[in-house]
């Protein structure tokens, strides 16, 4: 049997470590789809396709771009972006790259064609609600901005500090759940956990034993 586990959402909420994990112990495998929107935003960025691009701009950018993961990295067009994708003027800019609907379409197709005939963890913002709709497993994770902003600070990604980096969240979670296009929001029959005060490992315990309901784990 194969089945989706589907993580969404908002920035430092722990989605792509909290699925890493997820992935290894259930020995299925894993795509991070927000390092999916981070490589395109870089690939616009180093294009010079800005928010105000025409459709046809974004379509045929769009076209031009190949994604490949390779042992957990992420690579445009042959070229490892897996150490280029978090800085923070990609962080800057990723929320209206990926409220874009010609690329949220583009990059839906291609997360729905990787994940046809595996089991699959995938990680998001839209998962649960838009890219797999029927999953057999929803989650939505989520924690407090000042918490989450922390756990930024010491991932050494940024050069904010971490007052700056929480107003940057909040600023990041209100455009993401207010878009037109597949905003950020927990899916109707998803299991919601708050993992402010817990750690990754209490996270994922807290996952497998809601799945083991199901003898999956």
């Amino acid at each position: 049997m194969t089945y989706i586990l589907a993580i969404d959402g908002p920035s430092g909420s722990g989605k792509s470590t909290i699925s890493v994990k997820l992935a290894e112990i259930l020995k299925i495998e894993y795509l991070n789809t927000g390092s999916m929107y981070r490589a395109v935003t870089k690939y616009f960025l180093d294009n010079n396709i800005k928010e105000d691009a025409s459709d046809c701009k974004i379509s045929e950018a769009l076209d031009d771009i190949n994604i490949d993961f390779i042992e957990n990295n992420i690579y445009i067009n042959g070229e490892n972006v897996e150490g280029d994708i978090r800085t923070d003027l990609v962080t800057k800019n990723v929320s209206w790259v990926s409220a874009n609907g010609l690329v949220r379409q583009r990059l839906v197709e291609m997360q729905r064609e990787i994940a046809n005939e595996k089991s699959f963890v995938l990680d998001g913002r839209d998962i649960g609600t838009v890219v797999f709709p029927n999953a057999k497993y929803k989650f939505y994770l989520t924690a407090n901005a000042h918490q989450r902003a922390i756990r930024r600070f010491f991932q050494n990604e940024s050069g904010l500090s971490i007052d700056e980096l929480e107003q940057a969240i909040i600023q990041r979670d209100l455009y993401d759940s207010t878009r037109a296009i597949s905003p950020l929001k927990k899916a109707d029959d998803a299991i919601e956990i708050d993992n402010s005060n817990q750690t990754i490992e209490e996270t994922v315990k807290t996952i497998l034993d809601n799945m083991e309901k199901d003898d999956v784990v």
